[in-house]
């Protein structure tokens, strides 16, 4: 019979992370210890999947320093990464593949086994609303919201926000249109734009 692995996560620490050239940003990370060893650094809470697994945003360190540089002296700096899913049974971390997802723009929000989030082209002139489910290699939902045209400086992609019976998402950028749409299991249909009552109204619920 295997031993039961024990997983757990380490005490906040605050470091400092940048994007190019703006100014240093906050970053709250801790590690997650999988039978008292490091296994990764993560940062936000966990999102319970079911009673085995859970997924959490990874964060890790690299190496900034240039060629010219002493080789014997790393630069080293945090980064924000993608999704880890974590198998509490095995004690297996893995990378969950996301299309399109950016570490630095992608707003994204769990549901169930499902992830939603603002995907960004390779260009960074296309912002879609994604919606992948754990299992799957093909995307459950990718659907164009907006054409940035000059880069992601005019996009401002909020989190997706999810509802219940029937299972739907909400995509919503900065001056645009929200796009609402129905999941349902592996497919997805768009629903009409709500009225400002009825969001007022979900907003309450």
């Amino acid at each position: 019979m295997s031993k039961p692995h024990v997983l757990s996560f380490g005490k906040w620490a605050t470091v400092s992370w940048s994007v190019e050239s703006d100014k240093p940003l906050v970053l709250k990370v801790r590690p997650l210890y999988v039978d008292g060893k490091t296994k990764e650094f993560t940062f936000g809470l966990p999102h319970e999947v079911t009673d085995r697994l859970f997924v959490v945003r990874e964060a890790f360190r690299i190496n900034d320093a240039l060629p010219d540089e002493p080789a014997a002296a790393p630069r080293w700096e945090w980064q924000p990464g993608g999704w880890l899913l974590v198998d509490r049974v095995s004690g297996h971390v893995s990378q969950i593949a996301l299309p399109e997802f950016d570490p630095y723009y992608s707003a994204a929000s769990w549901y169930r086994d499902y992830i939603a989030y603002c995907g960004i082209s390779d260009d960074g002139k296309k912002v879609s609303g994604v919606v992948s489910q754990l299992g799957r290699r093909k995307v459950v939902l990718k659907k164009t919201i907006e054409e940035v045209g000059t880069g992601l400086s005019g996009a401002d992609c909020f989190t997706p926000v999810w509802q219940r019976k029937p299972s739907r998402v909400t995509f919503r950028l900065k001056d645009a249109q929200a796009a609402t749409y129905m999941i349902h299991g592996h497919a997805a249909e768009m629903m009409e734009a709500p009225n400002d009552e009825e969001e007022a109204d979900k907003a309450t619920e």
